[in-house]
């Protein structure tokens, strides 16, 4: 269990770094990405774990991975706002 716990915070680190260098302008500061993407990947393992039991060890990082890929979109803004005017 407890390596299930440290593998899923590198994993979800990974992916947030990954985010910070494919979207840099879509994303908020670096420090609330790299922060959300480890506990977003740690919330991931404990449901996936408390869902499934002991003994599914990959099918925990897969959900660990998804689950912190879902929280990190969370975080995404659009790449272009509309703007509308005031006189329409």
């Amino acid at each position: 269990m407890l390596w299930e716990a440290f593998a899923s915070l590198l994993l979800g680190l990974a992916l947030a770094w990954y985010a910070t260098r494919k979207l840099p302008a879509r994303l908020p500061s670096r420090h609330v990405v790299l922060a959300t993407g480890p506990v977003g990947a740690l919330f991931g393992a404990f449901l996936t774990r408390s869902a499934l039991g002991p003994g599914h060890g990959p099918v925990v990082l897969l959900g660990a991975v998804v689950i912190g890929a879902v929280v990190l979109s969370l975080l995404l803004r659009p790449v272009h706002r509309i703007r509308r005017s005031a006189a329409v």
